[in-house]
This record gives structure tokens, sequence and C-alpha cells, in this order.
């Protein structure tokens, strides 16, 4: 099985499987003498973690991380750092029943045809659970940005049909840490908090959009061919589970404006170059302009969902199906974190690339 590695000079390569023993990773390249706040990547985990609300999924893993490889003293050593995180409250029982047949909207039907055999215990490798080894990069990936005074911050821009008003400098993006939805307008959060409770009642599910904003990133990331910046971006982003669209800037709304519109004109300001507008989203070119990058990461409805649908089993019957066992009526509020790792390391892969390429 190929696809389990991820990135450049800083790469992932993630193992485990939803109901196995243990979620896991191996970082690589990750430069030496990088100073780790333990607690920091931990708090980055709980952020991810089931059981945190009423509006996700009722697992309860505390995912407590064990570094094997890499770190001494709380310091990178240059070298691969090694880690798990096990999983202690499976209830692989609840999948006895979805043996013989293929979830709607899963990867059952096509992991089986590729394959020859799939893990029936919460999907395998193809669970959202595999997203820890990637929220545990991240979180490293944003301690190295720090020091390059970049930050990245994600949160919940719409559910369903209910979206926040003005863009996203019109908001206080922290307040969205202080909602279980993690959106950063509270009024909008209770509407979407509703929405969701109403949902899981009805075993139902639903979709939304997270957007991410990265600030401070300097001039020059990105190459100007296959390895556009916003490229590797959308890449990034399409790998996480559930999500089905990716835009950057005005995205899909740049269809509606003319060219003396949606062009970002130049000025001069401090001293700076800069653009009036962003609606390129802090990327010309596939090369990064040192304006702010923003991008809108769009996930489907769970899959998952108490409702009966009609599906087929392995002996080609069509049956009708209901999904028992503990899901989140939506993934976004957990998303937040994989979305802002998932760009962590973007960037802070091609910053090391670009240090390489001034070297040479």
């Amino acid at each position: 099985m190929a696809g389990n590695s991820f990135g450049h000079l800083f790469k992932l390569t993630s193992f485990g499987e939803s109901h196995g023993e243990a979620i896991g990773g191996i970082i690589d390249g990750c430069p030496a003498g990088l100073k780790l706040d333990l607690d920091f990547i931990q708090n980055e985990l709980n952020r991810r973690r089931p059981g945190q609300s009423n509006i996700s999924t009722p697992r309860t893993e505390d995912d407590k991380i064990e570094f094997l490889s890499g770190i001494l003293n709380d310091e990178t050593l240059g070298t691969p750092i090694g880690f798990i995180i096990k999983n202690k409250n499976q209830q692989s029982k609840d999948y006895d029943k979805l043996k013989d047949v293929y979830r709607p909207g899963h990867a059952d039907f096509v992991f089986e045809k590729k394959f020859g055999v799939r893990d029936v215990r919460g999907g395998g490798r193809s669970s959202a659970r595999e997203t820890i080894s990637r929220v545990v990069a991240g979180a490293i990936a944003k301690l190295y940005l720090k020091q390059h005074n970049i930050s990245i911050q994600a949160f919940v821009k719409q559910i369903g049909s209910i979206s926040i008003d003005g863009d996203y400098t019109k908001h206080n993006l922290n307040e969205s840490e202080r909602n279980s939805v993690r959106c950063p307008d509270a009024e909008k959060a209770k509407e979407m908090i509703s929405y969701i409770e109403k949902l899981k009642v009805e075993g139902d599910s639903c979709g939304g959009i997270i957007q991410c904003v990265i600030l401070n990133t300097p001039i020059g990331l990105g190459e100007p061919v296959f390895d556009k910046l916003h490229a590797e971006l959308g890449k990034a982003m399409l790998s996480i589970n559930a999500v089905k669209g990716f835009d950057i800037g005005s995205g899909f709304e740049s269809v509606k404006l003319k060219g003396s519109e949606m062009n970002d004109a130049f000025e001069i300001k401090n001293e700076k170059i800069i653009t009036k507008s962003n609606h390129s989203g802090g990327i010309q070119g596939g090369i990064s302009n040192g304006m702010p990058i923003y991008f809108n990461v769009a996930f489907k409805p769970t899959s998952s969902i108490k409702k009966i649908q009609d599906s087929v089993n392995t002996s080609g019957e069509e049956i009708k199906l209901s999904v028992e066992g503990r899901h989140d009526p939506c993934v976004l509020p957990r998303a937040v974190p994989i979305v802002e790792s998932m760009a962590a390391m973007i960037i802070m892969d091609y910053l090391l690339l670009q240090k390489v390429n001034q070297n040479n």
C-alpha cells in the first residue's frame, strides 16, 4: 500500500489503524536543536481528540503521545522522530454487522476491490483516526514556524447553510476556541451547534467549510511550475478525510469579478511593496508574495449515519443499512487542528527547501 508518506524535506510517514494497537508516525528531516513544548503538542492532540463535546463522537480517547526516538531533553536531535498514540477505547464489536456490507460514502467498497481485503473495524487506514499523526507533525512544524514569526489559525466558517458574515479580518479568530464548534462568531456558533445537535437526534449529519489563515509567510516560498505553493496546500487539504473542495483567496468567487477587480494592485507601505487587495490569497504564480495566505476547505457530511440507507453486501444483494456505533454528526470542529497541521507541515517544508536553494 503506497501513499503513507507526505512532504519533501520535512516528511511524515504515518502508520496504524483505527482499531489497532496504536496510531503512530516517523518524522524525518526535522532540524536538530528545535526545543519542543510537549504540553503544546499534547494540547494540539486534545483539540483533535474524540469525546471533547456533545457535538462530537462519544468515543473517549486521551490520545497521550509517546515519543520513541529523535528527542533528548525535549530537544530534537535531527534524527527520525518516532512516536505512537495508543488506542484505548476501541469497540470493534460495533462493526461486526458491517463486515459483509459496504457503507455508503465510505471507502469500504473501493478498498476491498483494490486490495482484496479490508479492515472492517472502523475503516482501518481509511479512518480519520489516522490524522492523529498529522497533528503531531503539525504541532512540531508550528513550533518551528513560531521561530520565524509565522502563525497559522483555522476556524469553522460555515456549517450547512449557516455562515459567518464578512471575511476573516472582520472577526477575532481567537474567539473560535471559546465554543465547541470553533467558530469566531459567538451568535453564529450557537446556531451551528443547535443545527448539529438537531441532526444528531435525527440520526443524520452535516458538512461545512473551514477557513485557514497563515500570517507572516516570507516572499518566495513555492516553485512556479509543478510545485506551486497553493497546489501543495491543495493536495495537503484534499488528503484529509471527508474533504471535497479547496479554494484559495477569492477562489470560486473570483469568476464573478472583472480583471480590473480581481488584480491585486501594488503599493508601497512602510518601505515595503505590498498589494492593496488580496484576492490571490497571498500566492501569485505559485510563489508566496508576503501577504496573508488564506484558503477554504470544504468538508462533506459525515458518512456514518443512523438513518436508513440503500446499500449492497459482499454477496451482491441489495440491502437496507443503518450505521450504529459512535460517530461525529459533524467532523469540522475536530478537523480545525488537522487543517492547521497540514498547512504548517507545508510551510515548514517549503521554508527548508528555500534554505537549500539559497545555499546552492
